[in-house]
């Protein structure tokens, strides 16, 4: 590990808006925040760029970026730091177990922006819209809270619109090319540094607004979902 990172790691320690895997924080964070205000989460955050975004936004909001990259948070939360957003603070933990950190109903809404794409087939369970993580969501989320995907890849978010028809999943909105349309609401306007680096090569967004049903269908479905995929897969060369 470089120097630079080494650095930064020690300085997160001491960042009193920066967890890293806390124990017994279910529960707890209104605590944290020290007031009642819904909690948004951004997964796979990066350096927070949306976390950082919706704060200035809403300041009668709650928002918490949650990535494993202590390197990215660290940005993020430094800047959160310097502007004084009390409304903004960063999770370190694998989003694998995510429900481990909350108690049913504590989550108002997720947003999910420019995750990895997972694109193999294979590793579409990695995917942070596959249903085994809807699952994960839904323990954590109160009855109706809504998840937005904002993606650079047109596979996801085909991936992801498969996924909410399949497992009934009531889509709010969607769009295949988000700066195209004639209003785009505030939320929307935030960017990432991956949305500029258009790793896609697709020169448009795609976002999809959704809530989960009141029970998601099991692991029976999960195997038909992954059949066929294997089946729309595109051969290689």
């Amino acid at each position: 590990m470089g120097h630079k990172k080494l650095v930064r790691f020690a300085e997160i320690e001491t960042f009193p808006n920066v967890l890293q895997y806390p124990e017994g924080i279910a529960g707890k964070w209104k605590e944290f925040f020290k007031n009642d205000n819904p909690i948004t989460l951004e997964l796979a955050c990066g350096k927070g760029e949306y976390t950082l975004g919706l704060a200035r936004m809403y300041p009668q909001r709650n928002f918490l970026g949650i990535d494993l990259k202590g390197n990215r948070i660290w940005a993020g939360a430094r800047k959160a730091l310097a502007e004084g957003l009390g409304n903004a603070a960063f999770l370190r933990i694998l989003i694998d177990g995510i429900e481990k950190f909350f108690a049913p109903g504590e989550v108002d809404e997720i947003w999910i922006t420019f995750p990895d794409p997972q694109l193999r087939t294979g590793k579409a369970k990695k995917r942070l819209t596959h249903p085994r993580f809807l699952r994960r969501y839904q323990q954590l989320l109160k009855p109706g809270g809504r998840i937005h995907l904002k993606t650079d890849s047109p596979n996801l978010y085909g991936f992801t619109m498969k996924v909410c028809e399949m497992y009934g999943c009531t889509v709010l909105e969607h769009s295949d090319n988000v700066y195209a349309q004639p209003e785009i609401k505030d939320e929307l306007k935030i960017k990432t540094y991956y949305e500029s680096l258009d790793i896609a090569g697709a020169a448009r967004v795609h976002y999809v607004c959704f809530t989960l049903p009141q029970t998601i269908p099991g692991t029976e479905l999960d195997a038909r979902l992954q059949e066929e995929l294997k089946e729309n897969e595109q051969p290689a060369g």
